[in-house]
């Protein structure tokens, strides 16, 4: 018998946070079987390129809890 998403979701979010975090690791894995090998080279010279910025001092880092207000912001929340 198939159990809803639901109920999968409400047994899920009620275990213990390491369980949770190899759950959600399981499921993007699965996600990312098909995914394509193009897209995943363009994101790696995507990060070298931000990370070579980030050593020149092209770019400045900011904190995390500034960008997510940032984020917020514009998102207008």
């Amino acid at each position: 018998m198939s159990r809803d998403a639901g109920e999968i979701l409400k047994e899920a979010l009620a275990l213990p946070a390491e369980a949770r975090a190899a759950l959600a690791d399981s499921l993007w894995e699965s996600l990312e079987q098909g995914s394509d090998e193009g897209a995943a080279e363009a994101w790696r010279q995507e990060v070298k390129k931000r990370l070579a910025e980030l050593d020149s001092g092209a770019v400045t880092a900011i904190p995390w809890p500034e960008a997510r207000a940032r984020l917020l912001a514009r998102l207008g929340k």
